[in-house]
């Protein structure tokens, strides 16, 4: 049974994203913690690589397709692993290098404003007017003010680590508005398996380009811990949940999960690394929060205005029915999620 067969309903997708936010939030600090013995981009070469191949196994085993026909699907699969895999990883490995995780995170979740912007502008979903423009120059300010020179946890760290992350996160939001039109027949499973291997062919491809070897590896425990965890529980399991929710919830919403990365990247940073973030990038988290609430402002109505209507129902009927304990048992009904 697929796992769009099992996880159906408002709360398990809220699950999802919680459990996504958790294993991409935690795997900033697992990357921070296996550069110091990996190569880059041969470190995230080898994480996609194996779980591709994982992903691809499991699918031949389980579903009816497993490899990509039509022109579209190859599309798909081409789109993701360029930008979803190959460019965004390569460019956020390069850049933790020099940028601690939990800052990377902080960076990373401006992903849902670029998203946002490039939906407007490659999908023609909503039109940006003034408010959107204010809300993305806030998000790009607050990039700013955590880049800020000599700042809290980035004294001494250049610009050019800050803005490969910046770039990587664009890749990403882009990434994921261009596969959004490109609706096929091929399992989710098959699809996933293919991004990531292609995704893992051009990360190898740059890492030979940056001489990049296997002998360069330190295999410590660390190195491998941080390997598998990369690959079992973030690669694996996450992007299952990532693929899973683009599709149900489209690119605006999924990347709602970005703003609670930092929050899971901060915790374990201090926890495992002593590390945190300064007050120059909370602040700058704060600006592109904000910015993010302006350009989706409406989503947020959209969603209140659904919260007040299931508490009152739900008020309702246990004050006109106050034995009546069984009857939101099975989760909610068709008409409060068909809004």
């Amino acid at each position: 049974m697929s796992l769009a067969d099992t996880l159906h309903g408002p709360r398990a997708t809220a699950a999802m994203f919680a459990a996504l936010a958790a294993f991409w939030g935690t795997s900033f600090v697992a990357i921070q913690a296996g550069l110091h013995d990996f190569p880059p981009l041969l470190f995230a070469a080898l994480r996609f690589g194996i779980a591709g191949l994982v992903v691809l196994g499991y699918a031949v085993c389980t579903t009816e397709r497993w490899l990509p026909r039509t022109r579209a699907e190859w599309l798909q699969v081409t789109i993701g692993g360029v930008l979803v895999i190959a460019v965004y990883h390569g460019l956020l490995y390069l850049g933790e290098r020099h940028v601690p995780g939990a800052v990377a995170a902080v960076i990373v979740s401006m992903a849902p404003v670029l998203t946002a912007v490039f939906a407007s502008l490659v999908l023609s979903e909503d039109s940006i007017g003034s408010v959107e423009i204010v809300g993305f120059a806030l998000g790009v300010l607050g990039v700013v003010a955590i880049a800020a020179p000599g700042g809290g946890a980035l004294a001494g760290v250049g610009l050019v680590p800050i803005a490969l992350v910046v770039i990587g996160t664009a890749t990403f939001a882009l990434g994921g508005v261009l596969t959004r039109p490109l609706a096929t027949s091929l399992p989710l499973r098959s699809m996933q398996a293919w991004t990531m291997l292609v995704g893992a062919a051009l990360l190898f491809g740059g890492a030979g380009l940056r001489g990049e070897s296997v002998a360069a590896i330190h295999w410590t425990p660390t190195a491998v811990l941080s390997l598998a965890y990369l690959t079992g529980v973030s690669g694996v399991l996450a992007f299952l949940l990532y693929f899973e929710l683009l599709d149900r919830t489209g690119p605006s919403t999924v990347h709602l999960v970005s703003y609670l990365e930092p929050v899971v990247a901060t915790v374990m940073s201090v926890a495992l690394l002593g590390e945190g973030v300064g007050p120059a990038t909370a602040v700058g988290f704060l600006a592109v929060l904000t910015g993010f609430f302006l350009v989706e402002r409406a989503r947020f109505g959209t969603t209140f205005r659904r919260l007040v209507r299931f508490v009152r129902r739900h008020v309702l009927r246990r004050t006109s029915n106050p034995d009546d304990r069984t009857s939101y048992a099975g989760g909610y009904t068709n008409s409060e999620t068909s809004d």
